[in-house]
């Protein structure tokens, strides 16, 4: 577990979510915090274009690949070649309940063949030295998740797996949508936890409903690691504090702004190889999410940044829309508070 330690955050891996623009704005969020790739095939790696599909800046490291697949040997393939391309991570999918990935014979039907997933984990370890860990659920449909969890987890520390990151609820791969069961099956976050002190050398992290740092802080009383998943998409602006609360640097939270223009340059980057802006644009639109100007915000980046043309004046044009209504709410504040305490003289008068 040692290796694995420092990673006591991370950002879920989700399908049409974590690509490399939006892993590039969380890392200039948190340093500390471990990223990974949207679930990419096995087959895709083997046979697909491996620059597309595997490719990313140096800049968002750690970062780790999520890897699809039930072949021993193609998983074990596809783990080498994400090595090779400096992924510092491989991670097996035990826990997407999706009707393509069912269809694959991978992601969360796995958990009913714990043997094979056992398998594939020896197969990436035979052929990489950085870490194979495994994203999984508590279980899927009628299983006990007592039992299914237990037999899973201790076959992958039998295969020398590093890590294990359990979505705390079960799968129903029949009966629920892909959206359903990321909400409607019940959290249990204490079978977690059993997990953790039935196998206190094995890192243990928990993911499934977690919104906040506040969140994240009490279940590391109980686990190794916390996974954010949506509100780290949707509500960006938290991951900001994640280097000072999760991992004690002495760094100021950096705000909005400030993320923004360090980003431009990367944008600018992208805009010159021909990547539309609103392909960056939208993983940044809840980044002023509960602060003044927001919905102005996104309105701007989602309108005006949907053109083929657009380009980086549109970024600069919402932030001047957020400063503006900013400094009309701290004007209004001020009136009502100058109004206030003109009242309290005139009544202590």
């Amino acid at each position: 577990m040692q290796q694995y330690q420092r990673h006591k955050l991370s950002v879920a891996p989700m399908l049409d979510w974590t690509d490399r623009h939006c892993r590039y704005f969380h890392r200039l969020l948190s340093s500390e915090t471990l990223l990974y790739t949207e679930m990419v095939v096995a087959e895709a790696i083997l046979h697909g274009d491996r620059q597309k599909l595997l490719g990313f800046d140096p800049a968002e490291q750690p970062v780790a690949l999520q890897i699809g697949g039930s072949d021993p040997v193609k998983v074990g393939e596809a783990a080498r070649i994400g090595a090779e391309m400096g992924y510092g991570e491989i991670n097996l999918n035990v826990g997407c309940p999706s009707d393509r990935v069912q269809s694959g014979t991978f992601g969360a039907c796995l958990m009913r063949e714990p043997q094979r997933v056992a398998d594939c984990v020896a197969a990436m370890k035979a052929t990489v030295s950085i870490p194979v860990t495994v994203k999984c659920r508590i279980g899927v449909d009628d299983q006990d998740p007592e039992e299914a969890l237990d037999t899973l987890a201790d076959l992958l520390v039998a295969a020398g797996v590093d890590a294990l990151w359990v979505h705390a609820r079960k799968a129903w791969l029949q009966g629920l949508s892909p959206k359903e069961n990321r909400d409607i099956p019940p959290l249990d976050y204490d079978r977690v936890y059993r997990l953790k002190a039935r196998l206190p050398d094995l890192f243990i992290g928990i993911n499934g409903g977690i919104k906040s740092l506040d969140e994240a802080e009490a279940h590391l009383a109980h686990v190794d690691g916390v996974m954010i998943g949506r509100a780290a998409y949707q509500e960006p602006e938290l991951l900001a504090a994640a280097d000072r609360r999760i991992y004690g640097k002495d760094r100021p939270d950096a705000e909005p702004r400030e993320i923004i223009e360090a980003m431009l340059p990367y944008i600018e980057a992208q805009l010159a190889a021909g990547t539309p802006l609103n392909h960056m644009a939208r993983h940044m639109l809840g980044l002023y999410h509960g602060r003044p100007g927001a919905r102005r915000f996104r309105q701007i980046l989602t309108i005006e940044g949907a053109g083929r043309s657009a380009g980086i004046d549109v970024f600069h044009r919402a932030m001047d829309a957020v400063d503006e209504i900013t400094a009309t709410v701290a004007a209004s504040a001020a009136d009502s508070a100058a109004y206030a305490a003109a009242n309290e003289t005139a009544a202590a008068v």
